[in-house]
């Protein structure tokens, strides 16, 4: 029996300031404190005030006494599921401790509740234990996540609960997003049709220049993410992988390829899935201890976690998942898994372009230079990784191992099944965005300014076409002027006269 009670007392909740002196913990926050739950908290959770004002703050969402549960398992349940939404990882953590006759006895008691039986499915579901009920006969189908709440997977009936269930992944993988304001109106902006739309009006031999060239700049800002400078060889092929996004389906056997491309050099790094830990992070100047910012999952749920993850991938691919969304849930979901030993970053970023080839987000052939912009926002990055990983930190149990690398001693697969993906779909979703709306066309206008310039030369001077791509580039690297150096060896035969010329022509075309 959960008990309902303002506490004087209680004046932090996991190291959560209360906003008020006497408050009633209601829903997740009643049941992670009822049974000890070991689970990251939510962004938000509930509690009751005395004082009949309904309000929110940034970690709080503050109820009257008129919406006081009641004090049992199926009430705060009831509560959280009409208030707070589905949260999966308390869920699945409450199912694993409880007496399952709670939940039949609940169903019995409410056999065409549409909160009661959504608990049904979604224990039967996490679990994978049948309870000792009968099917549903009676009560209208019901939806496991609202569509006003979250982002919805394709819709399956299951007759037995009567409820249809739409989430977004299966029970090895799936992560949420929450509705947002934010990732509304990128969704009614319609950035694809922009895409599509500034690509069409732009001549075919442009746009594929300007796709070969930030299909380069994407490999290399991929590479320097990592601390990383390739050769233009490694970069290079790199890129024609990212290229091919899209064309063949992710597959453990696809992700295994990848990795031995992006790799090269395979005699400093064991490929396929990691046989030990894994972690992000320093060891201690002095003792060589591991400092972890981040925890990989366990090596022995490699094969079960990236099974799930390509399982949701095709689940989402046959729904009306938004496409940068889905690109979210399975890219940064790879990465949080980690199963590499090395190259987990730059195949997590390479997912984002599958998936958004796959779902024909962009004009065919045309790469988003997504990790170019994810470096220009590398600290907004590391913080939006930081979130995922740093409230887990305390449910992983671990010891150093003696190569300087942890094992992980306790069971944490389903932090890496069950999280709430919604900050890392807007980071995504905001890069995707400048992408379209500012690095495309400031790509697409400086070669059709390159073309300009570069016929204005030869109309002007009998120059080869590799020394008038030459000029340009000096000008380009010296702010619109000739160096001195260039002026006495490359461009030597050049009067004053026609250098201040080139000059002036240069600033008129591209400081215009």
């Amino acid at each position: 029996m959960i008990k309902n009670r303002f506490s004087q007392n209680l004046s932090t909740f996991h190291g959560r300031v209360l906003p008020e002196k006497e408050m009633m913990l209601s829903g997740y926050s009643a049941l992670i404190d009822s049974y000890k739950l070991k689970v990251p908290l939510p962004e938000k959770l509930s509690v009751i005030s005395k004082f009949h004002r309904r309000y929110e703050n940034e970690q709080w969402s503050i109820y009257t006494p008129r919406h006081i549960p009641n004090a049992s398992l199926s009430g705060h349940l009831t509560f959280a599921l009409r208030y707070e939404g589905i949260d999966l990882a308390i869920l699945n953590a409450l199912f694993n401790i409880i007496d399952s006759k709670e939940i039949e006895k609940w169903v019995q008691q409410e056999p065409i509740g549409k909160y009661s039986r959504r608990i049904w499915f979604l224990y039967e579901w996490l679990t994978t234990k049948k309870l000792k009920l009968t099917d549903a006969i009676a009560g209208n189908y019901v939806d496991i996540l609202d569509s006003d709440q979250y982002y919805i997977g394709l819709s399956k009936p299951s007759k037995r609960h009567r409820v249809r269930n739409n989430l977004p992944g299966v029970r090895d993988f799936c992560p949420l997003v929450r509705r947002t304001q934010k990732l509304d109106a990128y969704i009614k902006h319609d950035l694809r049709s922009i895409a599509f739309k500034k690509a069409g009006i732009i001549h075919r031999d442009v746009l594929a220049r300007a796709s070969a060239v930030l299909l380069l700049k994407d490999s290399q800002a991929s590479f320097a993410i990592e601390g990383e400078h390739p050769g233009r060889n490694r970069a290079e092929r790199w890129g024609r992988a990212i290229g091919q996004a899209g064309l063949t389906p992710l597959t453990i056997e696809e992700l295994l390829r990848l990795q031995e491309i992006v790799i090269g050099d395979t005699r400093f790094v064991k490929l396929g899935f990691r046989k030990e830990g894994g972690f992000i992070g320093i060891h201690d100047r002095a003792t060589g201890a591991p400092l972890p910012d981040h925890i990989s999952a366990r090596w022995q749920d490699l094969q079960i976690l990236i099974k799930g993850l390509i399982q949701t991938e095709n689940l989402l691919k046959d729904s009306n998942m938004d496409a940068v969304i889905s690109a979210a849930i399975l890219a940064f979901g790879l990465v949080f898994i980690h199963p590499f030993m090395d190259g987990n970053g730059r195949i997590h970023r390479y997912i984002i372009h599958h998936v958004l080839a796959d779902h024909e987000f962009a004009p065919k052939g045309l790469i988003f230079p997504v990790s170019a912009v994810i470096l220009d926002r590398i600290y907004e990055y590391k913080n939006i990784l930081e979130a995922y990983s740093r409230p887990r930190l305390e449910f992983q149990e671990w010891k150093p191992t003696e190569n300087g690398n942890i094992k992980v001693l306790n069971n944490t697969i389903d932090l890496y099944r069950y999280y709430d993906a919604t900050r890392q779909a807007e980071f995504l979703y905001d890069c995707v965005h400048e992408t379209i709306v500012k690095v495309l066309p400031k790509e697409i206008q400086f070669l059709q300014k390159y073309d300009k310039m570069k016929l204005a030369i030869n109309e002007q001077f009998e120059i080869p076409a590799y020394k008038a791509d030459l000029l340009i580039q000096f000008l380009e690297q010296n702010k619109g002027t000739i160096s001195k150096r260039a002026q006495t060896k490359e461009f030597k035969f050049l009067t004053d006269k026609e250098l201040k010329t080139l000059e002036k022509l240069y600033n008129n075309i591209f400081n215009s």
